[in-house]
């Protein structure tokens, strides 16, 4: 009886037991719950909505703000600038920026990022939407894998977009080539392109730039073009003459670059991205460059090479066929032990590329033993005026057979002497001096005692002279020697009288006639007496011509 109540007790200590959880699982608790789920959901729904954190560093935060600050692409918001900073060194700012759900495609190693804001440049005003609104951050879309999230703000905006259709090459210059990013690329004074990087290498002391030609341009740029600086107007005054090139207008206020093909070059093949050129001075030096093989030969100057200056043209009979390399060269160095005098010495290039031979067919040691038996033929160079106005001299080549001394073969510091005579003005120089030389040479004084003699006799000549004028004067000071023209003119006046008596229509005429006709009429009647006294002189003393001649008798009364 007494086990009958425990085994009571048991089953209700089991329901008890069972009933206690029940009320740990109260209503109550559901509110919290729930707010502690949708807070979590709130928190994931935030954060998957959230974009990326990106660091963007630039050099001073000018213009921008926390919280206010947009990043935009296409005018259209993708993130906002959350702080900004400096960086630990001090260097420069470090701003960090909330990026909009959905731009992770954006964010590549290509991706730039610039400040927009009001800019006053060569190509105008840009920016003037700012004013009011602020300065923003704008966002260009670059290529490449998606993932990045620190990225450099440019000072500039790009020249082009990275997906732009046209050719990026690379230019490597010498220091003095004063490039910025933006400036013009032109082709024959038409911009087809800009600058858009500008770097300078500290190390190798060389400048890099990298340009944009736009499409369809970029067709212009082969294998065979050369770049060269535009520096705006390039006045050049030299042996070749007076030159005046002047690009655009916009290079000449800020320069840029200019790319062509030398005339004496082929088209030459198209290029592709990121190929490498040089970048020339000018112009003409960017000619030069396009002559890469030459033979180098010494010139040994005796004259002055005033006027002849680095770049100056080696011309054979008016064709150029090199250049003139440095004046003077190796100055200190030993002159050869043939000379008797100082030389100075000139370095020249021939350039057999000039006349339109192609790397493939030049044997430079073929050129350079053809020239060799050139000099012992005569054949000399000389420097020559190629402009009075500047007084510029080049280098004249050509052959002088008869005037050239035997041709010796010289080096100098390991180069090939090129045999030189005096010509231009240098010989003119050398004819005065011996002409000079002669006329010292001569004996003065037989000569001054001579001249001096013929000035006495010439003294004594103009005394004469004098004399024999004051004679003259006399003699047409005298009365009758004025009086003379007077009657000269009455003398011709009775003469012209007299022949106007003797006129057809006056009276003495008349007569004159008639007495002439009576005299040939006398004339006529005395022809029969002349001719019969002609044939018979005794006509005149007897009648009869037939009587017989009287025989003379002595008187009868002797």
């Amino acid at each position: 009886m007494s086990d009958t109540p425990r085994d009571n007790e048991a089953p209700r200590d089991m329901h008890r037991a069972r009933a206690t959880p029940q009320r740990r699982l109260s209503p109550i608790w559901i509110v919290p719950i729930v707010a502690i789920l949708i807070g979590l959901w709130l928190v994931y729904d935030n954060y998957r909505s959230r974009g990326p954190l990106i660091t963007l560093t630039m050099s001073n935060a000018e213009g921008i703000e926390a919280g206010s600050t947009l990043i935009k692409t296409r005018n259209v918001e993708v993130g906002r600038v959350e702080r900004v900073q400096l960086s630990e060194d001090l260097s420069h700012t470090v701003i960090t920026a909330r990026m909009a759900p959905n731009t992770e495609a954006m964010l590549t190693e290509g991706s730039r990022f610039w400040v927009v804001k009001p800019r006053i440049g060569r190509e105008g005003i840009s920016g003037l939407g700012t004013v009011l609104s602020g300065a923003f951050i704008q966002l260009q879309p670059g290529s490449g894998e998606p993932g990045e999230r620190e990225f450099q703000v440019s000072d500039q905006p790009p020249v082009a977009s990275a997906d732009a259709p046209g050719l990026r090459i690379n230019l490597i210059s010498q220091l003095g080539n004063s490039l910025r990013q933006g400036d013009p690329v032109t082709y024959q004074g038409y911009t087809v392109g800009r600058v858009e990087e500008v770097d300078f290498d500290a190390d190798m002391r060389r400048m890099h730039q990298r340009i944009f030609i736009e499409s369809p341009y970029d067709r212009l740029v082969t294998d065979s073009t050369r770049f060269w600086s535009a520096s705006g107007i390039d006045l050049r005054l030299d042996a070749d003459g007076i030159r005046i090139n002047v690009e655009s207008l916009e290079a000449l206020l800020g320069g840029g670059v200019t790319f062509g093909v030398p005339e004496d070059l082929p088209r030459g093949r198209p290029v592709e991205n990121d190929t490498t050129f040089n970048l020339y001075a000018d112009e003409e030096s960017a000619r030069q460059g396009t002559f890469n093989r030459y033979l180098e030969y010494v010139l040994l100057v005796e004259d002055s090479v005033r006027g002849l200056s680095r770049g100056a043209p080696v011309e054979f009979r008016g064709v150029r066929i090199g250049t003139v390399a440095a004046v003077p060269w190796q100055f200190t160095a030993e002159q050869p032990g043939t000379r008797n005098g100082f030389a100075i010495p000139v370095l020249i290039r021939i350039e057999p590329q000039r006349l339109g031979i192609e790397n493939q067919q030049l044997d430079l040691e073929e050129w350079d033993e053809r020239f060799k038996r050139l000099f012992g033929t005569g054949l000399r160079a000389s420097l020559k005026s190629g402009n009075l106005l500047t007084g510029a001299m080049f280098v004249d080549i050509n052959f002088y057979r008869d005037e050239a001394e035997q041709y010796l073969a010289e080096t100098f510091s390991e180069r090939t002497v090129f045999p030189t005579t005096s010509a231009g003005f240098a010989q003119i120089e050398a004819q005065v001096t011996a002409l000079l030389e002669k006329l010292n040479a001569l004996e003065v004084e037989p000569l001054l005692v001579g001249l001096e003699r013929n000035l006495s006799a010439s003294e004594a000549m103009l005394d004469e002279i004098r004399g024999l004028t004051g004679s003259l004067q006399g003699m047409l000071d005298d009365p009758g020697t004025r009086s003379l023209p007077g009657n000269l003119n009455a003398s011709l006046e009775a003469l012209r009288e007299t022949l106007e008596g003797l006129s057809p229509d006056s009276s003495a005429y008349r007569e004159l006639t008639a007495t002439a006709e009576r005299l040939e009429r006398l004339m006529r009647d005395l022809q029969p007496v002349t001719r019969t006294l002609n044939e018979n002189p005794r006509a005149l003393l007897f009648d009869s011509l037939d009587a017989v001649d009287p025989v003379p008798r002595a008187p009868r009364g002797n």
